[in-house]
């Protein structure tokens, strides 16, 4: 072959492995680009710094109108096949902001109880003002960092192993904070916990609801401060009307998909927020409560979950239309195949959830008419269940909150606007149940007999518009356990003594035996009242009337009959005699009136035996 063409053929074979090679790399190339794409969310906008897209702080003096704007249908969940595959990653889910570098020995550090040295007149003084004003100890909380640290996550290792996918398209939230006269280092330390662990990619906003605050340091100061945090708001009430007008306020104005309502005395633990949004878009009619834990009022520690605990509790009502807490029955824990699951409760503390705004629209927000607080929660609970919702609480979502003995605010009107607000919701959602909150509290009678309780023709019409069911189905289907009192109790009313005319009131001491005393009869029913129920109870709400064999004093403990599957106590069964004795058929005794109330031989005319219930 000439030399010519064999340059020719070296050339020809040269370039064409260069040809295969440039088409090789192309292919590696390509498939990198591929996998990448799959394995993680495009985040590179997404994850840019929200605040460089929010407007300043808001300031306004909003005032929320009577409606919020109409419903709108609830949102519905992408099913889209050509969805990113894959999960969520730490990147993707990193917080707004980075926490600084922690101090393990600073007040507090790591969720411990801030410790009490020796203590200056001065400092003494501070402590018991801040007391006084906030009824949880603010000489401490303003003592602890505004960033701290609770620690270690030590919720259930099923938690820690949750992941997120990406298919699930994870909503964006509002953070939504209403706050009156609230301690500054209490507020900013909620504030800064949102900042320090809810995913930037999510958090739209963090709203603070002024509800007309009177305290200098939530005015200007307040203003001016937060403008540095970039995404939270201030909205401001110019009067006062109480938490239900200001959770109104804060959710027309949110612009997140989801609404999340925290108090303004909390600290979010590490992953709460993820696991509600994740369960939102499963079940978007839920409204989703963290598991609350609790922030000592003393001393600020947070008492943290523990790793294997499988305690668990859920929301339940009294009688009296109070919330608690109970114990979740053997079915729940059943159903439940790991701690991912949700808890549903019957009914919800109120203070913590996350629920889609359409949603929250769609099942009619709060009832407006409703004044300050108190109530809000059993309504929504009620309404939720028997609107076609559904009530949960998710363990792997853990925030705590200050919990005071007492609410350091006053009424404007009273304290009657609570037993109003109850009266509302026993009117629209109870149907004839309604008798039996009006038997427990006389005022709550007073106000439905004299129709002043307001209009309810918008929540009658909400409720036939929704299809909502009854609440004897609420009682069959959501909360089977209830104790259901008498309809027609025997005998109902407050419990007086023929000998000194006062009646039997019980003086709560601890959640399980409470004392029982004479005071000058009120007719406000509450402590005073029982109902000698048809199992011969003596009942005051969940407390029955107890005396034990052998021993003199007579004490209210829990009633051991709770319906379904229970069986009355022989030491909480009491017999009306034609004599007007109550004898105690377990001991043989009658209940006697003397410097305690007490349990003595019964007497024929000795009238401090003698007792009407009425």
């Amino acid at each position: 072959m000439p030399p010519s063409l064999m340059r020719s053929f070296t050339r020809l074979a040269l370039v064409g492995k260069l040809t295969i090679l440039a088409g090789f790399l192309f292919l590696v190339i390509l498939f990198f680009m591929q996998y990448n794409m799959k394995s993680r969310l495009m985040i590179g906008p997404w994850l840019k710094d929200l605040g460089d897209q929010q407007p300043p702080v808001m300031d306004v003096g909003l005032q929320v109108s009577a409606t919020l704007p109409g419903p709108s249908p609830p949102r519905t969940i992408s099913t889209d096949s050509n969805c990113l595959s894959g999960f969520y990653s730490k990147e993707e889910l990193k917080p707004h902001l980075i926490r600084p570098p922690q101090d393990p020995k600073a007040p507090g550090a790591n969720g411990q109880p801030f410790v009490l040295g020796r203590m200056t007149l001065a400092e003494l003084i501070e402590k018991q003002e801040g007391l006084a004003k906030n009824q949880f100890n603010q000489f401490a909380s303003d003592r602890i960092s505004l960033h701290r640290s609770l620690g270690n996550d030590t919720r259930h290792p099923d938690c820690l192993k949750q992941r997120f996918q990406h298919c699930s398209h994870l909503p964006t939230t509002s953070v939504i904070i209403v706050f009156h006269n609230e301690a500054w280092s209490t507020l900013l330390r909620t504030v800064y916990s949102v900042l320090h662990t809810a995913p930037a990619a999510l958090l739209t906003e963090i709203l603070l609801v002024d509800d007309a605050s009177t305290d200098d340091h939530l005015k200007t100061r307040l203003y001016n401060y937060v403008q540095q945090l970039k995404i939270v708001h201030v909205l401001r009430q110019k009067e006062r009307k109480g938490l239900i007008t200001a959770r109104l306020m804060g959710a027309q104005a949110a612009r997140g998909e989801v609404l999340t309502f925290l108090d303004s005395h909390c600290e979010c633990f590490p992953g709460w927020l993820e696991p509600l949004l994740a369960r939102l878009v499963e079940q978007p009619n839920a409204v989703v409560s963290p598991y609350i834990a609790n922030i000592d009022k003393n001393n600020l520690k947070f008492n943290r979950p523990v790793a294997y605990s499988h305690y668990h509790s859920r929301g339940n009502f009294d009688w009296s239309l109070n919330f608690g807490w109970e114990p979740i029955p053997k079915e729940e824990k059943l159903r439940r195949k790991h701690e991912t699951y949700p808890i549903r409760t019957p009914a919800f503390a109120g203070g913590l959830f996350s629920i889609f705004k359409s949603y929250f629209e769609h099942i009619g927000t709060y009832d407006d008419q409703m004044e300050f607080w108190g109530g809000e929660n059993v309504e929504m609970s009620f309404r939720v269940w028997l609107c076609g919702g559904q009530l949960e609480i998710i363990p792997c979502s853990v925030v705590g909150h200050i919990f005071r003995s007492q609410s350091p605010h006053s009424f404007p009107k009273g304290k009657s606007v609570i037993i109003r607000n109850r009266v509302r919701l026993a009117e629209v959602w109870m149907g004839d149940y309604k008798q039996v909150f009006y038997r427990m509290n006389r005022e709550a009678a007073t106000i439905a007999t004299e129709n002043t309780f307001g209009d309810i023709s918008e929540r009658l019409k909400l409720k036939e518009r929704l299809n909502c069911k009854n609440f004897t189905w609420y009682l069959n289907n959501i909360y089977p356990e209830a104790f259901v009192p008498d309809r027609k109790p025997v005998m109902f009313g407050a419990l007086k003594n023929s000998g000194s005319k006062g009646c039997l009131d019980v003086v709560e001491t601890i959640k399980s035996r409470n004392q029982v005393i004479m005071h000058t009869c009120h007719n406000m029913g509450e402590k005073q009242y029982f109902e000698y129920t048809s199992q011969g109870e003596l009942r005051n709400k969940q407390m029955c009337l107890h005396a034990t064999r052998g021993k003199t004093l007579v004490w209210v403990k829990l009633c051991r009959y709770k319906g379904k599957g229970t069986t009355v106590a022989p030491e909480q069964v009491w017999l009306f005699t034609s004599g007007y004795h109550l004898k105690h058929p377990s001991s043989g005794k009658c209940l006697t009136e003397g410097e305690k109330v007490m349990m003595s031989t019964c007497g024929s005319t000795n009238v401090r035996q003698q007792w009407v219930l009425s």
